[in-house]
């Protein structure tokens, strides 16, 4: 890992295209400017993270079709089960 110093209105450059350009310093804030190709993707970390993790957790989950084999199906309640003059809602 490269650490520099850099002041406000100073750079550094990464490779041919890519520039960072300190904007200001408030507090304990910096504000950076980033010159980059299209084609180079710019994420904050914190978004790199959290992307990182909704897909690891996507992975984990199941199907609902999987977790109804994993309990044996959603019992269907069956005429033997109703009371006498009890009717289904779409009878």
């Amino acid at each position: 890992m490269l650490i520099l110093q850099r002041r406000p209105g100073e750079s550094v450059v990464i490779g041919e295209n890519i520039t960072i350009s300190v904007v200001s310093i408030e507090g304990g804030r910096v504000r950076l400017a980033v010159s980059a190709p299209p084609e180079v993707s710019i994420l904050r970390s914190e978004l790199l993270d959290a992307e990182l993790a909704n897909r690891d957790s996507a992975v984990e989950e199941a199907a609902p079709a999987e977790l109804l084999g994993l309990l044996g199906g959603m019992p269907r309640p069956s005429d033997k089960n109703k009371r006498k003059g009890e009717r289904n809602h779409d009878e």
